[in-house]
């Protein structure tokens, strides 16, 4: 299963053109995409008017959505804020912690175009399912 970022569903529907949106297109309807429960808040709040918020709803329904923060994640989160914290590296948001263990924990990848989860690819085992 590959979870999609709110970096990469922000991206499609602003139509900018980006390595991530383009592989999201050819994923669309070939391999199974799940939405994060607070990844489909961040995309959903970002809308100005009802039309284009239900619009974005609809596209997105189909979609498993998977909870992020549960209480299964709270603890192993906050040990891998910690170990990165350890390594000199202060992550920025904690929703981007939440996010990245629960991929990690559920044997997830992840497509996104955020460069804060570069440490969680690096030392943590993150799995990216980015072309570039």
């Amino acid at each position: 299963m590959i979870l999609v970022d709110s970096s990469v569903w922000i991206d499609y529907f602003r139509g900018t053109a980006t390595p991530q949106v383009e592989m999201l297109d050819w994923m669309l309807g070939e391999v199974p995409l799940a939405v994060g429960d607070i990844i489909l808040t961040e995309v959903l709040q970002g809308f100005t008017s009802d039309r284009d918020f239900n619009r974005a709803r609809q596209l997105l329904a189909p979609f498993d959505v998977i909870e992020i923060a549960g209480t299964d994640i709270a603890i192993p989160a906050a040990h891998n804020f910690r170990r990165l914290r350890a390594l000199g590296i202060t992550v920025r948001k904690t929703i981007d912690t939440l996010i990245a263990t629960r991929c990690i924990e559920s044997g997830h990848s992840l497509l996104d175009s955020d460069r804060d989860f570069d440490p969680f690819v690096e030392h943590l085992g993150l799995e990216r399912a980015n072309w570039a």
